[in-house]
């Protein structure tokens, strides 16, 4: 999941997750503002309690995606019966009737195909909106952007300092290219210098000497906002450690690797927890999938853990904690109810959703029934009839149609059939008693 959002984290200005992502920094931003009233101002204390707040609102989405989980354990032998039993047939009305009996079984556990996507799709957009955040802290929490404003003013003083910038930004660890961000504006020089590490500071420095007393000041201000446990989460744990190992610092060495291994173990101990209905189907081709990403996702994590800052692994490490948690609060939660209390409660919503589309429940259920049993008919075809039946029928129609009324449509139509077949075209002569009969009855 971390992987994944920090892909998704060059949507930051998408629609939505643009307007998600404004929200949840009023959120970071309150709790930053809290915490500065008490005396508490750490950018690693605000991840962790940020992180909480944005999880807890969203277990009621993992609770309802992790009962369609436990739910669709039940319904997969059933539904790979129904597949089995269609297997090698592509014409259209076998599909169709799969199809039938598959949404049988899903009214017959009160739920439905979307149930276990929904609140994924809901959840994916929260969950790609938080990385801009983390990432881009100056961007959402006033309090932090104030203590690089004194320095981005002296630096955007400074003839030149566009260029200097660009220069600076685009080389790692910014890695904010000049085509992409605009380095006039004064946003994006606080979020080049949010990026900044030691080393990095040095550079600036000389190319902007000047600047050299409120750079320090501001570097103080910082360490003491991204100093956490001892580790700097504004540096990468990747030079925390090369310069451990340079010092001969065991405890920087430990303190280096302390949050890319703990974001990777808490990670697989996340996945581990969760409920999986793919993984738990060995003849589901997706299992084996899924297995290897159990053990892949946190090794990927621990590695990027190293060459990002420490803040964003502190975030990785800070959810999966608190997912670890939730899941075994939910998987407790859901040991007490019942399949068959499940059921009754998925069935209870499902009506309370009909009835209000205008259909009782009963009538609907009916319908499907009597949809399902004439399904089970068709031999070929879609009608829901015999072939037999359905040949008697055909016979019926032509007959009628070799006894149309001179002038009428289905005449013309067998003129014009007549003529395809190179057949009398004349249309047949109506007997003259008849048409007497009909002429004294006139007078």
């Amino acid at each position: 999941m971390e992987v994944y959002g920090l892909l998704a984290s060059g949507y930051g200005d998408w629609p939505i997750i643009k307007q998600i992502a404004w929200l949840l920094g009023q959120v970071m931003n309150g709790i930053f503002n809290v915490l500065s009233a008490i005396g508490i101002e750490n950018i690693g204390v605000c991840i962790i309690i940020f992180t909480i707040i944005v999880y807890t609102l969203m277990i009621p989405l993992t609770i309802k995606q992790q009962k369609f989980s436990k739910m669709s354990a039940v319904m997969q032998p059933e539904i790979k019966k129904i597949q089995k039993k269609y297997e090698g047939k592509k014409d259209q009305a076998s599909m169709m009737k799969q199809q039938e009996e598959i949404n049988m079984v899903y009214e017959k556990y009160g739920t439905s195909m979307s149930s276990g996507c929904l609140p994924m799709l809901i959840q994916m957009p929260i969950l790609f909106a938080l990385y801009p955040i983390i990432r881009d802290i100056p961007t959402y929490v006033k309090g932090v952007k104030n203590v690089y404003m004194p320095v981005t003013e002296a630096i955007m003083n400074t003839d030149g300092f566009q260029k200097i910038m660009e220069k600076i930004g685009e080389a790692s660890p910014v890695l904010m290219s000049a085509k992409t961000n605009d380095y006039s504006q004064v946003d994006t020089i606080v979020n080049v210098l949010y990026k900044f590490q030691d080393s990095t500071w040095d550079k600036l420095l000389d190319k902007i000497p000047s600047i050299s007393d409120l750079a320090h000041q501001t570097m103080n201000q910082v360490t003491h906002l991204n100093s956490f446990l001892g580790i700097n989460i504004g540096e990468q744990p990747l030079t925390q450690l090369t310069t451990a190992l340079h010092n001969g610092s065991i405890v920087g060495v430990i303190l280096a690797v302390l949050i890319p291994v703990l974001a990777g173990l808490t990670q697989f101990i996340s996945v581990k927890l969760q409920p999986n209905a793919a993984s738990a189907d060995k003849d589901n081709p997706m299992a084996g999938s899924m297995n290897a990403m159990t053990y892949t996702m946190p090794l990927i994590s621990v590695v990027m853990g190293f060459t990002l800052p420490a803040g964003l692994g502190l975030y990785w490490a800070a959810s999966a904690i608190v997912r670890c948690i939730q899941q075994l609060a939910i998987n407790k939660y859901l040991s007490t109810k019942s399949l068959d209390e499940m059921i009754a409660e998925n069935q209870k919503k499902a009506q309370k959703k009909r009835e209000k589309h205008g259909a009782p429940a009963k009538e609907i259920n009916k319908m499907a029934t009597t949809s399902t049993r004439n399904a089970g008919k068709v031999t070929k075809g879609q009608s829901g009839i015999s072939e037999s039946e359905r040949d008697s029928k055909i016979q019926e129609a032509q007959a009628r149609a070799q006894k149309a009324k001179p002038g009428s449509l289905t005449s013309k139509a067998n003129l014009v059939s007549r003529y395809n077949q190179g057949l009398e075209t004349a249309e047949p002569k109506v007997e003259s008693a008849e048409k007497d009969s009909k002429k004294k009855k006139r007078k």
